[in-house]
C-alpha cells in the first residue's frame, strides 16, 4: 500500500478507510434484517414478519439517510419487503 506524503492525504486515507468500515458494517446489518425478515415471513406469516418488517424498513430508511444507500434503492427494498408482505396476508 502506498502512502501520500501530504499530510491532509494522509489523513483522507485514513478516514475513508474507517468510513469505509463503517458503511460495511452498516450494509451488512442492513442485509441481516432483510433475512431476518425473509425467515420471519417464511416461519411465522406476515403477522409474525411485522416486528421484523419494521426494523428492515428502518434499517433502510438509516442507510439512506446515512449516505450508506441512496435514497432510490433505500424506496426500492421497503416496496419489495412491503410487497412480500402483502402477498402473505
Amino acid at each position: 500500500v502506498i502512502l501520500p506524503n501530504i499530510k491532509s492525504a494522509k489523513k483522507r486515507v485514513l478516514v475513508s478507510r474507517m468510513q469505509n468500515e463503517k458503511n460495511r458494517a452498516t450494509k451488512s446489518a442492513l442485509k441481516t434484517k432483510m433475512k431476518k425478515f425473509d425467515a420471519a415471513l417464511a416461519e411465522n406469516g406476515a403477522k409474525g414478519a411485522q416486528a421484523a418488517y419494521r426494523e428492515a424498513v428502518a434499517g433502510a430508511d438509516k442507510a439512506a439517510a446515512k449516505g450508506v444507500w441512496h435514497k432510490n434503492k433505500a424506496a426500492r427494498k421497503k416496496s419489495q419487503l412491503a410487497k412480500k408482505l402483502n402477498a402473505a396476508q
